[in-house]
């Protein structure tokens, strides 16, 4: 059996940090779990509560997060901890049962601030959607998001871009995140733990208006292209909520065009990240192949 393995994250709150599995833990739900008592039925959850500085204990599909007591710093116990859960995920075992009533669901909702000053992300350990949707407006998301057309009635909600565990809102200047970030925080929160309908189902017309062109369809550069994007750079700007969209490759002038999305579009830093960091990396994984990169929205 391959080897599974634990990478530790942190998150906007320095009690807690998240050990996240290359597989799923459980497979539906997400759980909440307060003292050695609540874990019955979930013996390593039990074995967790053991340890003197674990004050709370969050499983989602492919992660464990643990708040701790403060009693500690997580750089003095995070690798002692991730090496016994690697440890036990590796015997097959099960974290949960997931038939198990003494369980809670919990849903959680992080904001994290982003380059992009007018950006906020709200990450979540539920799983909000298998493709990525921009919402430009309130008319957008009465198509397709009940979540997106709710949270377009706060006044401030410019536009809202949904992906797989996180969605980021694009604000007017008239307010400041500052003051009304935990209120959509709260929002957001209540909507998922009530089980509201996140997206409707996104019609092909959105889904390739979305998702720019199917990679079937591509030569071979630009599906070189598509896996760069996607193995290199998709994963670091999502953490700063944001996307890339590869939109086409012109094998004339060499020219890729993108589509940024979330945080990314609009951001004061996009011309910079666009440049030294995408253009450059295209540039030196395919050697005289690549002579410029340009979002075509920005």
């Amino acid at each position: 059996m391959e080897n599974i393995n634990i990478k530790i994250e942190n998150t906007t709150n320095n009690t807690i940090i998240k050990f996240v599995s290359d597989t799923l833990i459980v497979n539906r739900g997400s759980y909440e779990y307060n003292n050695i008592d609540e874990a019955k039925g979930a013996p390593f959850i039990q074995q967790l509560f053991y340890l003197p500085f674990v004050k709370k204990v969050f499983v989602g599909a492919n992660f464990i997060a643990i708040q701790r007591f403060d009693i500690v710093e997580w750089e003095d116990v995070q690798e002692e901890v991730r090496s016994q859960i690697e440890a036990y995920i590796n015997t097959g075992k099960k974290v949960i049962e997931e038939n198990n009533d003494t369980k809670k669901e919990a849903i959680e909702v992080y904001a994290e601030v982003t380059p992009n000053p007018s950006v906020m992300k709200f990450g979540t350990n539920k799983a909000l959607t298998q493709s990525d949707i921009e919402l430009k407006n309130i008319e957008e998301a009465s198509l397709y998001s009940p979540l997106a057309k709710a949270l377009f009635n706060f006044p401030f909600v410019k536009e809202i871009f949904v992906s797989e565990n996180y969605i980021s809102i694009t604000k007017y200047d008239v307010v400041e995140w500052n003051e009304v970030y935990q209120e959509v925080r709260t929002f957001i929160r209540t909507y998922l733990q009530d089980n509201k309908v996140i997206l409707s189902e996104i019609p092909q017309k959105k889904a390739q208006e979305e998702n720019q062109i199917q990679v079937e369809n591509l030569d071979e550069t630009s599906t070189k292209i598509v896996e760069i994007l996607e193995e290199h750079i998709k994963p670091a700007v999502a953490s700063d909520g944001g996307n890339i969209a590869f939109k086409s490759y012109n094998p004339e002038n060499k020219q890729v065009n993108v589509i940024l999305q979330g945080a990314c579009s609009g951001c004061p830093s996009s011309t910079i990240t666009l440049k030294n960091g995408i253009e450059a990396l295209l540039k030196e994984m395919l050697p005289n192949q690549i002579n410029e990169v340009i979002a075509i929205n920005g």
